[in-house]
């Protein structure tokens, strides 16, 4: 049972950037595909980005495009989400999970963690 630990949110201005961590404990991050998601209040989950277990192929919404990148570290067991030029429509919970396979669909991860709140301000 793989357990993940997202960590980095916070209160940032439009136009900054932050990274967010995905910590795995209980298996080897490396062996799946990471997805991110994130959650605006009254909204539902929507993808952001994913990357491949080999980490060579990644996926992004469009409206992330050129500003997120997802990258891996695998000595670390950590996945990370830099977002750049952060907009105020960015601010969400934002979501890393486990699957066998990068998508786009929430359906396909197995395994959530607990979220982590991104704020941009105007």
């Amino acid at each position: 049972q793989v357990q993940l630990v997202e960590s980095g949110g916070g209160l940032v201005q439009t136009g900054g950037s932050l990274r967010l961590s995905c910590a795995a404990s209980g298996g080897t991050l490396s062996t799946y595909a990471v997805g991110w998601f994130r959650q605006a209040p009254g909204k539902e989950r929507e993808f952001a980005g994913c990357i491949s277990a080999s980490g060579l192929i990644s996926d992004y919404r469009d409206s992330v495009k050129g500003r997120f990148t997802i990258s891996r570290d695998k000595a670390k067991n950590t996945v990370y989400l830099q977002m750049n030029s952060l907009k105020p429509e960015d601010t969400a919970v934002y979501y890393c999970a486990a699957a066998w396979g990068c998508s786009r669909n929430s359906n396909a991860y197995d395994y959530w963690g607990q979220g982590t709140q991104v704020t941009v301000s105007s």
